[in-house]
């Protein structure tokens, strides 16, 4: 396993691990990278100085060593953020899947009792609850059965 720090095009740093070198050139030549801040796909490896260990087993870097980032837990505000409006959602919300634009449109139209729902919608679905003056918003956190 090696671990780069990452860079996208707005300028966002950000820590991720690859199996090997060949890996994360296989992922970016196709695409498949993006920024963990805002999303964008242009993430290049940041400059980092390597680590050369001593005889006596401790490391020595180029520059002072920064303190280990937790790939666990929220790295920045906007990821605390969204840690706390996602365990706000499931608290306080019912995840009905792919049946939320019949459950929306039960809702709005008094055939089902009102509460709050989440889940997916295909884009043209969601067209249609808006057409229809059903109020509906995009989430932007994934569902909870397809987060890591």
């Amino acid at each position: 396993m090696i671990r780069y720090t990452l860079k996208c095009s707005d300028g966002h740093s950000f820590d991720s691990w690859f199996k090997s070198a060949d890996a994360f050139d296989a992922l970016s030549r196709r695409g498949l990278l993006s920024c963990t801040v805002c999303g964008g796909e242009d993430v290049q490896k940041a400059m980092m100085a390597p680590q050369v260990k001593k005889k006596s087993g401790a490391a020595e870097t180029a520059e002072p060593a920064e303190a280990p980032v937790s790939l666990s837990g929220p790295a920045t505000q906007m990821e605390a953020a969204l840690a706390a409006f996602r365990k706000h959602l499931d608290a306080h919300s019912t995840y009905v899947g792919s049946n939320f634009a019949q459950e929306a449109r039960s809702i709005h139209l008094g055939e089902a009792p009102e509460r709050l729902i989440h889940g997916e919608a295909k884009p043209e679905e969601a067209k249609a609850l808006i057409d229809d003056g059903v109020p509906v918003a995009p989430l932007p956190v994934m569902p909870k059965a397809r987060r890591n």
